[in-house]
Protein backbone atom coordinates (compact mmCIF):
# COMPACT_ATOMS: atom_id res chain seq x y z
CA UNK A 1 0.00 0.00 0.00
CA UNK A 2 1.60 3.31 -0.82
CA UNK A 3 2.00 5.84 1.39
CA UNK A 4 -0.64 9.00 1.64
CA UNK A 5 1.97 12.04 2.18
CA UNK A 6 1.10 15.81 1.88
CA UNK A 7 2.90 18.73 2.48
CA UNK A 8 1.45 21.21 5.25
CA UNK A 9 0.93 24.46 3.95
CA UNK A 10 -0.61 27.22 5.92
CA UNK A 11 -4.46 26.53 5.41
CA UNK A 12 -4.00 22.24 5.05
CA UNK A 13 -1.86 20.50 7.51
CA UNK A 14 0.88 18.10 7.04
CA UNK A 15 -0.44 14.76 6.59
CA UNK A 16 1.90 10.93 6.62
CA UNK A 17 0.35 8.13 6.49
CA UNK A 18 2.55 5.39 6.07
CA UNK A 19 1.64 1.89 6.87
CA UNK A 20 4.93 0.62 6.21
CA UNK A 21 6.60 2.35 8.45
CA UNK A 22 3.77 2.72 10.51
CA UNK A 23 3.62 6.71 10.70
CA UNK A 24 -0.26 8.11 10.69
CA UNK A 25 0.17 11.93 11.41
CA UNK A 26 -1.54 14.80 10.68
CA UNK A 27 0.32 18.80 11.68
CA UNK A 28 0.02 22.12 11.78
CA UNK A 29 -3.54 24.15 10.60
CA UNK A 30 -6.58 22.73 8.82
CA UNK A 31 -8.87 25.32 6.94
CA UNK A 32 -9.02 24.53 3.33
CA UNK A 33 -11.59 25.64 1.48
CA UNK A 34 -13.35 22.55 0.45
CA UNK A 35 -12.38 20.52 3.61
CA UNK A 36 -14.33 17.32 1.45
CA UNK A 37 -11.91 17.58 -1.19
CA UNK A 38 -8.75 17.88 1.42
CA UNK A 39 -10.03 15.07 3.48
CA UNK A 40 -11.62 12.65 1.15
CA UNK A 41 -8.25 10.75 -0.18
CA UNK A 42 -7.56 10.69 3.47
CA UNK A 43 -10.73 8.83 4.12
CA UNK A 44 -10.07 6.40 0.73
CA UNK A 45 -6.48 5.96 1.95
CA UNK A 46 -7.73 4.56 5.91
CA UNK A 47 -10.73 2.69 4.26
CA UNK A 48 -7.69 0.63 1.68
CA UNK A 49 -5.63 0.50 5.22
CA UNK A 50 -8.82 -1.35 6.94
CA UNK A 51 -8.63 -4.23 4.58
CA UNK A 52 -4.91 -5.11 6.34
CA UNK A 53 -4.14 -3.42 9.31
CA UNK A 54 -0.39 -3.31 10.94
CA UNK A 55 -0.88 -4.96 14.54
CA UNK A 56 -1.12 -1.60 16.05
CA UNK A 57 -2.02 1.70 14.58
CA UNK A 58 -0.73 5.24 16.60
CA UNK A 59 -2.45 8.22 15.02
CA UNK A 60 -0.51 11.69 16.40
CA UNK A 61 -2.34 14.59 16.08
CA UNK A 62 -0.39 17.67 16.21
CA UNK A 63 -3.21 19.79 15.09
CA UNK A 64 -2.66 23.97 15.90
CA UNK A 65 -5.92 24.84 14.24
CA UNK A 66 -8.94 23.54 12.21
CA UNK A 67 -11.86 25.50 11.19
CA UNK A 68 -15.48 23.76 11.81
CA UNK A 69 -15.50 22.05 8.57
CA UNK A 70 -12.40 20.36 9.19
CA UNK A 71 -13.42 19.14 12.53
CA UNK A 72 -16.47 17.70 10.67
CA UNK A 73 -14.14 15.72 8.46
CA UNK A 74 -11.65 14.64 11.27
CA UNK A 75 -14.29 13.29 13.18
CA UNK A 76 -15.02 10.79 9.76
CA UNK A 77 -10.88 9.79 10.03
CA UNK A 78 -11.68 8.64 13.72
CA UNK A 79 -14.78 7.33 13.15
CA UNK A 80 -12.28 5.57 10.33
CA UNK A 81 -9.98 4.50 13.51
CA UNK A 82 -13.45 3.55 15.45
CA UNK A 83 -14.25 1.18 12.84
CA UNK A 84 -10.45 -0.74 13.25
CA UNK A 85 -10.89 -0.72 17.20
CA UNK A 86 -13.91 -2.63 16.91
CA UNK A 87 -12.70 -4.83 14.47
CA UNK A 88 -10.08 -5.86 17.36
CA UNK A 89 -6.97 -3.69 16.13
CA UNK A 90 -4.99 -2.04 18.60
CA UNK A 91 -5.38 1.96 18.20
CA UNK A 92 -4.54 5.16 19.63
CA UNK A 93 -5.05 8.91 18.90
CA UNK A 94 -2.14 10.48 20.47
CA UNK A 95 -3.93 14.22 20.87
CA UNK A 96 -1.17 16.73 21.04
CA UNK A 97 -1.62 20.31 22.13
CA UNK A 98 0.34 22.95 23.80
CA UNK A 99 -0.05 23.47 27.08
CA UNK A 100 -2.02 26.55 27.22
CA UNK A 101 -4.53 25.61 24.65
CA UNK A 102 -7.69 24.60 26.43
CA UNK A 103 -9.63 24.84 23.21
CA UNK A 104 -7.35 22.45 21.92
CA UNK A 105 -7.46 20.08 24.61
CA UNK A 106 -11.37 20.06 25.00
CA UNK A 107 -11.17 19.17 21.72
CA UNK A 108 -9.38 16.21 22.20
CA UNK A 109 -11.60 15.34 25.12
CA UNK A 110 -14.60 16.07 22.92
CA UNK A 111 -13.27 13.67 20.30
CA UNK A 112 -12.38 11.27 22.95
CA UNK A 113 -16.05 11.07 24.28
CA UNK A 114 -17.78 10.61 20.60
CA UNK A 115 -15.47 8.09 19.21
CA UNK A 116 -14.72 5.61 22.52
CA UNK A 117 -11.26 4.69 21.45
CA UNK A 118 -8.07 5.42 23.28
CA UNK A 119 -6.60 8.77 23.39
CA UNK A 120 -3.42 9.71 24.94
CA UNK A 121 -3.43 13.45 25.30
CA UNK A 122 0.23 14.81 25.11
CA UNK A 123 0.92 18.22 26.86
CA UNK A 124 4.05 20.28 24.97
CA UNK A 125 5.37 23.98 25.29
CA UNK A 126 4.70 26.69 22.85
CA UNK A 127 7.89 26.85 20.94
CA UNK A 128 9.38 30.26 21.17
CA UNK A 129 9.56 32.50 18.21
Amino acid sequence: MSPYVVQGTGETPGVVLDKEVGRFEFTGKSLPEDAKEFYGPILAWFDEYSTATNPQTILKMKMDYFNTASSKMLLEVFERIKTLHEAGSKVVIEWHYHEDDEDMYDAGQDYSDMIGVPFEFVSHQQAMA
